[in-house]
């Protein structure tokens, strides 16, 4: 067991949740810090609830993440599925009835049920009784499930990486089920016999699977494997202190990344989500794979903040490499409504260098965004309002002639416009505003020199005369509906 073996087990009913990923992350993070391996194994045995969908979805969201598995061994399908198991899970089954460490139970459902109302009713812990456990002789032809046969004095302890030494009773632990009576395996069960077939050293998993470690233990020893170190990470709690959900915001990954979070931003923010490396903040994967370790995963519930994963996330967008950003950049554009296959992706890098340093997301920047390379833009209200100031025709007259005789070139506009300032005897404000909302139907906007060298010579000039044309024929109405430019873009 030198080498480290961990391994990530969901169940496919959903999407992968926040809490799912965080404990993947501890998982992968573990793994290469110690130079081992990482497994995925989908836990499918609900076949009411388990779907195809959702195990596409826990594997698209590890890999947006960057989470990264090994492959158990050749033969196998990867990620491992339970349900391909079944026949080895029986057989294991089988081999413990045969050692005497499980047995044959024909307790019918409403006899169980009604001796757990009864033990209640006494106030006692409800536990199978143990009386099919000494039959002579199995009943033919009658339904019956099979019990592991646990130990029923003693205690079992759990030194837990996490929360430290735990200890359960084991006269409270009940006779599990590992096979039903429809033939099917059990959780606990399948669970266990995954384990060691994949010789996994290190349990690291929420702690609401903690009740279910002494029972698991049992049949680590029944099958004779080393038990595993166990390290049962707290859960993630919403604002009001309840478990995180859906009435707490987003609780899936891939919802994060359609509203723009960049994956690196979410690493960053769900290690943090219960784990401390001083009172550093920002971490790249190699620093966080330099410096994980379980002793700094703290024992009580983490707190999600959604306004430290959008800081988080800006932080990421505002130091990321404008290339690839623009590159992620694309699909939001298309959600704004931009016929992206009409833009290239150096006028797209432009536009995120002028606005990265005020988006949070990239959902927010494709917004913001938009006007630069829609064929129409829509004049918000705040604009319209601006257009109806009696000077700002005149103005914009007086700029489109100026601009139509200038390079487009910081340097150079700069010097015009200053010169239309002194013309007008107006500050730059005043001058900038009216250009802004011509060209891009807004009264926010990066610098105004930016956003000309972006649009580009021709379709500012486009713009400009198109709004100028619709106040002065409208004799200083200004109209609600959009407008198409005249000129193309660059």
């Amino acid at each position: 067991m030198s080498e480290v073996r961990v391994r990530f087990a969901p169940s496919p009913t959903g999407f992968l949740h926040i809490g799912g990923a965080r404990t993947a992350l501890f998982n992968w993070l573990y793994a290469r810090s110690h130079g081992g391996k990482f497994f995925l194994r989908i836990e499918d045995t609900d076949r009411s609830r388990s779907t195809d969908e959702a195990i596409f979805a826990i594997i698209d969201g590890l890999s947006w993440l960057g989470i990264d598995w090994d492959q158990w061994e050749r033969g196998q399908s990867d990620p491992v599925r339970q349900t391909e198991r079944f026949e080895i899970y029986r057989k294991k089954v089988f081999e413990l009835l045969d050692r005497g460490l499980a047995y044959r139970c024909y307790c019918t459902a409403e006899a169980l049920e009604t001796r757990r109302k009864e033990a209640l009713s006494q106030g006692k812990v409800p536990r199978y009784d143990g009386r099919c456990k000494d039959l002579a002789n199995s009943i033919i032809g009658k339904d019956h499930a099979i019990r592991f046969a646990a130990a029923s004095s003693g205690a079992i302890i759990v030194d837990d990486m996490v929360k430290g030494r735990v200890t359960f009773e084991a006269d409270v632990m009940d006779d599990l089920i590992i096979l039903r009576s429809d033939g099917t395996p059990t959780y606990n069960f399948c669970v266990v016999v995954d384990d060691v077939d994949m010789r996994i050293t290190h349990v690291i998993r929420g702690d609401d699977h903690l009740n279910n470690t002494p029972r698991q233990i049992g049949l680590y020893k029944a099958f004779g494997y080393a038990i595993p170190e166990f390290g049962h990470v707290s859960m993630i709690l919403g604002s009001d202190k309840t478990r995180l959900s859906k009435r707490h915001g987003a609780t899936a990954i891939q919802q994060y990344r359609d509203e723009g979070y960049l994956p690196e931003a979410m690493i960053n923010y769900l290690v943090r989500l219960g784990w401390s490396h001083k009172d550093q903040e920002i971490f790249s994967v190699k620093e966080l794979i330099d410096t994980f370790s379980m002793g700094h995963v703290g024992t009580s519930p983490a707190m999600f903040n959604p306004e430290k994963l959008l800081w988080i996330n800006a932080h990421y967008i505002k130091t990321g490499d404008p290339r690839r950003i623009a590159e992620l950049l694309f699909s939001h554009l298309q959600r704004a409504g931009v016929d992206i296959a009409k833009i290239d992706l150096n006028a797209v890098e432009q536009v995120v260098t002028a606005l990265r340093e005020r988006s949070r997301t990239l959902g927010e920047m494709a917004e913001s965004a938009a006007y630069f390379f829609m064929d129409e833009i829509v004049l918000d209200e705040k604009a319209q309002a601006v257009l109806l100031e009696p000077a700002t025709l005149p103005t914009l007259k007086y700029v489109l002639e100026v601009l139509a005789s200038v390079e487009f070139e910081h340097d150079l506009l700069a010097e015009a416009l200053k010169a239309v300032c002194v013309k007008l005897g107006q500050k730059l404000s005043q001058v900038a505003q009216p250009i802004r909302v011509a060209v891009t139907g807004k009264t926010v906007s990066p610098g105004i020199f930016d956003v000309l060298i972006i649009l580009g010579k021709e379709k500012s000039l486009a713009r400009l005369s198109r709004q100028i044309e619709r106040m002065d024929g409208g004799q200083g109405h200004v109209a609600t509906r959009p407008f198409v430019p005249t000129g193309g873009g660059n």
